[in-house]
């Protein structure tokens, strides 16, 4: 049988000794070599830090007569393989290179390598931009990246949103980090992470303990009350969000709930829209009146939101 010299991959976003069945027997039974050691427990790494050429012929040295393994680094090591193959180019039939993959990234495991972009930016020696942020600095990033992501959404756009969510993403770790780095009760990337895994199988009952799946809205709502604590089907509504988004969020909360207020009502003689056509050229009329009288409908439509919660906090309780 030809020598037999094995590239072992394994996933660098893993600890070194989690590998598969297969892999194990392979670095417990033949010679292992890399260019790093390793620390594989119990077994024997001889560490070969030289020209790929020279790395390649140490291993087919090591195969004559049976097999060698070579334990591919972060980056699978392409120089050691291309000077192993150049080596047998002229050896035909003398030996045979296969591939095994000891492990393999799982879904999400380059959000490891989120981590670790982050820490190096934060640490001493990395961005001096990153470093001076704090969670103030960076507020309007974030609803920045969120809106941009909308905009993705809203265009269809699917290759922008991916880059958006990205970006939306930096801002989680990046907050994650400075609270991580907090002299007082600091967490980290780690909790939130664990506190949503928590969250999510809370509040899915119907999935994760079999519970029934009717009432999925009132489960969900009836969860977070008792986890909250709220007094009311307003508490938790975002207050620094635009002011439609606001009065529309307190509106529907406040008809699920079925709380015993009218909406709103348009005033005299102001026919309903009938469309949303006719609704946008109605709100844009309306910004423009209150704009020619010197109005800011944004703080306008705010304070009417807020009178008409409290109007329905007043019916709850």
């Amino acid at each position: 049988m030809p020598d037999r010299l094995v590239l072992l991959v394994t996933s660098p976003r893993l600890p070194a000794g989690l590998l598969t069945a297969q892999a194990w027997d392979l670095v417990r039974s033949a010679p292992v070599f890399a260019a790093a050691d390793p620390a594989l427990p119990g077994v024997t790494v001889e560490v070969v830090a030289a020209d790929p050429r020279e790395q390649a012929a140490r291993v087919r040295s090591a195969a004559r007569g049976g097999t060698a393994v070579w334990l591919a680094g972060p980056d699978g090591d392409p120089g050691f393989a291309h000077a192993l193959g150049d080596l047998l180019a002229g050896d035909p039939g003398g030996a045979e290179i296969e591939v095994v993959y000891g492990s393999w990234d799982p879904p999400g495991a380059r959000l490891l390598d989120v981590v670790a972009v982050m820490d190096r930016l934060r640490s001493p020696g990395g961005c001096p931009w990153d470093a001076e942020q704090t969670h103030s600095s960076l507020m309007p990033f974030l609803l920045e990246e969120a809106y941009e992501a909308y905009d993705a959404l809203a265009d269809g756009d699917l290759a922008a949103l991916r880059e958006e969510l990205g970006d939306v993403l930096l801002q989680v770790a990046f907050h994650a980090r400075l609270a991580e780095e907090a002299g007082e009760d600091p967490w980290s990337i780690d909790d939130v992470a664990g506190d949503l895994v928590a969250k999510l199988v809370r509040r899915h009952p119907h999935v994760f303990e079999g519970a029934p799946a009717d009432d999925l809205h009132g489960a969900w709502e009836r969860i977070k009350q008792e986890e909250k604590g709220r007094a009311s089907a307003l508490d938790g509504v975002a207050q620094s969000q635009p002011a439609l988004a606001l009065a529309a969020k307190y509106l529907s909360r406040a008809a699920r709930a079925k709380t015993p207020v009218a909406d709103p009502g348009l005033p005299a003689g102001l026919a309903p829209p009938r469309s949303e056509d006719e609704l946008g050229e109605l709100l844009l009329g309306l910004v423009a009146a209150g704009r020619a009288h010197g109005l800011d409908a944004e703080a306008a439509l705010r304070r009417a939101a807020q009178s008409y919660a409290a109007k329905v906090r007043a019916a709850e309780g």
